[in-house]
Order: C-alpha cells, then structure tokens, then sequence
C-alpha cells in the first residue's frame, strides 16, 4: 500500500517571503536548492544545502507541507509523512 500525505490540506497558496533562503540571506550565506513553506511561505534551503533551513523551519513550526521552488520543479513534500504530497 502506498503512503498518502494526510496533510495536504496545511498547504495553501503561499508567497514566498524572499527570493532566497530567508536565513542565509540574512547571515550571507550560501544554499544549493530552495524549498517554499506552503503554509506561511517561509523559504528556506534544501537539505543538500549546508544549513538544511527548510527543515529547521519545519521543526520549529511544525509545518508540514513544502514546494520545491527550483524552476521546473513542481513537486511538494510532506515531512511528518515523508512522502511526496499530492
């Protein structure tokens, strides 16, 4: 049986706050790929990134639905069900 995102319904229509990891910006640091927190629209960086920030978001809000924001991505990931979300 296939894994199902249970929470789907967390993930709107976010804007991303920046067009760069919020907290590498700030520190001038750098990021690989970037992730869009679909239910506040944070935007963090990836987990190949050193400072992984999309998760470290996800840990402290429990938000659990993000968006690859790399052009011609279109995929969204549940991390409490760490499936793809769809």
């Amino acid at each position: 049986m296939n894994k199902v995102c249970t929470h789907i319904s967390h993930a709107g229509t976010a804007t991303p706050h920046s067009s760069g990891c919020e907290e590498c910006l700030r520190t001038g640091d750098s990021w690989v790929h970037l992730r869009l927190c679909l239910e506040c629209g944070h935007v963090g960086c990836c987990d190949s990134s050193k400072n992984k920030h999309a998760t470290k978001h996800f840990h402290a809000t429990n938000h659990p639905v993000i968006q690859s924001i790399e052009p011609g991505e279109d995929w969204r990931w549940c991390y409490i069900d760490e499936v793809i979300a769809e």
